[in-house]
């Protein structure tokens, strides 16, 4: 990222999201007040914004720094520009309350995942994403390790690269993902899931798949988390925390995202293999369903 310029407004919301918890306690609460009130922030000289928020001005140029931006002002300029391109329901989306009917929770959540996978494809840079199929697509063997949400998200991978005939598994239990990434060579791909970047689960065996010589792709919503400095390759997802939607369960849509775009430019680059395994995969299936009901109507 080029520090004068910083992020664009197309994402600068969700970059001020995904370094969120590597900052600060006192950058933290700065960056919130820019989550909060973009609008507020953008129309504020340093020293407003420094008594708005009880933190030194010197803060604040750090923390613009942290995220990106050469000073405070380039800061203000991307806000302003996020402020004119967004609505304000865009920048501060309504977060779920209790006494929400169900109308509401349909239109809050639809809103909270649509703009979750925006953000998330704001952030999917198209090299990184093309240096990440190109590993997995000449990988020998895919590991996928994940846990809780995120654990689906791994399952989910690994079950669609097998569909097209890639080796690929995925690993909940710590104990057997460390079992299995000790045994990885250079040439396989070991895959991180986790939306915080610091799952121990993700990370010991990320760390002993690393050692042994794998290619390493971390799949994550803080780009400064242990997860991606253990990673040769980051992928960043997106996704706000709410009451109801703890950070694991709201990211794991863009992460599913992030896999699928992955998958499908594996299956481009393989097409004629990818083809003929989804056919056979598909068949198979189909077989299978219709034996099955054929012998339940059998009397």
């Amino acid at each position: 990222m080029n520090e004068q310029d910083g992020p664009t407004p197309v994402n600068l919301v969700a970059t001020v999201r995904a370094v969120l918890p590597s900052l600060t306690p006192a950058a933290q609460a700065i960056a919130r007040l820019i989550l909060d009130d973009p609008a507020m922030v953008a129309r504020s000289t340093i020293t407003e914004f420094s008594a708005v928020s009880g933190t030194s001005e010197a803060t604040i140029v750090r923390t613009a720094r942290a995220l990106g931006f050469a000073g405070y002002s380039q800061l203000r300029f991307a806000l302003a520009a996020a402020v004119a391109r967004e609505t304000p329901e865009r920048l501060v989306p309504g977060d779920l309350a209790p006494d929400d009917p169900l109308t509401a929770v349909i239109a809050k959540v639809t809103r909270a995942e649509s703009e979750a996978l925006a953000d998330t494809a704001a952030q999917l840079h198209p090299d990184r994403l093309g240096a990440v199929v190109e590993a997995v697509a000449g990988a020998r063997r895919v590991d996928v390790y994940g846990v809780g949400a995120s654990g689906l998200v791994a399952a989910d991978m690994a079950q669609k690269l097998m569909r097209i005939g890639l080796s690929s598994r995925s690993f909940a239990d710590a104990h057997l993902a460390l079992t299995s990434a000790a045994l990885v060579r250079p040439g396989d791909v070991a895959v991180g899931v986790s939306c915080t970047g610091e799952t121990p689960d993700v990370l010991a065996p990320i760390g002993v798949a690393r050692k042994a010589g794998a290619t390493t792709i971390a799949i994550t919503n803080n780009p400064r988390s242990s997860l991606a400095e253990l990673a040769g390759h980051v992928l960043v997802s997106a996704g706000r925390e709410t009451a109801f939607r703890p950070g694991a369960l709201a990211s794991r849509i863009s992460q599913l995202l992030i896999v699928d775009c992955i998958f499908v430019g594996i299956a481009q680059r393989t097409f004629d293999s990818s083809d003929a395994a989804l056919r056979a995969t598909r068949d198979a299936l189909g077989d299978f369903v219709t034996d099955t009901r054929r012998r339940a109507k059998s009397p």
